[in-house]
C-alpha cells in the first residue's frame, strides 16, 4: 500500500481502523439479522414488515460499504472474513424469531447498542486520535441508526 499522509499519525490511523473494523463487524451482524427477519417474518403485517426490513438491510449494505471505504481511506484494510467479524462484533446472533413482536425489539436493541457505541467513538476519534473526518463520518452513521431505530419503535408503538 502506498504511504498515507493525511495529517494523522500511523499509530492513530491504526487505532481508528481498529475502531472502524469493530463497527463494520456490528453492521454485518445487524445486516444479516435484518435480512434474515425479512425472509422469515410471519403474521398479519408480513408485507409491510417485509418491505421495511428490505429498506433497512439495503441501507445497512450501503453503510457497510462506506465503512470499509473509510478504513481504506485512513490507510488500512477492511475486515471481510466472517469468522473475524464475529470475533470483533459486540452484537449477538440469537435464534431467528418469526414473529415481529420479537423481531422489532431485537433489531431496535441492536441499533441502540450501535448508537451508544457510536456516541462514544465519535468523541474518541476526534479528541484522542485527532481524526475529525472519521468522527464526522460516524456522526452521519449515528443519524442513520437513530432514524432506523425510530422507525422500528414507531411500528409497535
Amino acid at each position: 500500500m502506498a504511504k498515507v499522509n493525511i495529517g494523522i499519525t500511523e499509530k492513530n490511523r491504526q487505532a481508528v481502523a481498529a475502531i472502524l473494523n469493530q463497527i463494520l463487524a456490528d453492521e454485518h451482524i445487524l445486516y444479516n439479522k435484518t435480512r434474515s427477519y425479512h425472509w422469515n417474518v410471519e403474521g398479519s403485517s408480513f408485507m409491510e414488515l417485509h418491505k421495511l426490513y428490505e429498506e433497512q438491510y439495503t441501507a445497512l449494505a450501503e453503510i457497510i460499504d462506506e465503512i470499509a471505504e473509510r478504513i481504506r481511506t485512513v490507510g488500512h484494510y477492511a475486515e471481510g472474513r466472517l469468522k473475524e467479524l464475529l470475533k470483533l462484533a459486540a452484537l449477538d446472533e440469537p435464534q431467528v424469531p418469526t414473529r415481529f413482536e420479537k423481531q422489532i425489539p431485537n433489531l431496535d436493541a441492536d441499533h441502540e447498542t450501535i448508537i451508544i457505541n457510536l456516541r462514544k467513538q465519535i468523541t474518541e476519534l476526534d479528541e484522542k486520535y485527532k481524526d475529525i473526518g472519521s468522527s464526522d463520518f460516524l456522526t452521519g452513521l449515528l443519524k442513520q441508526h437513530e432514524k432506523m431505530a425510530w422507525m422500528l419503535r414507531s411500528y409497535v408503538g
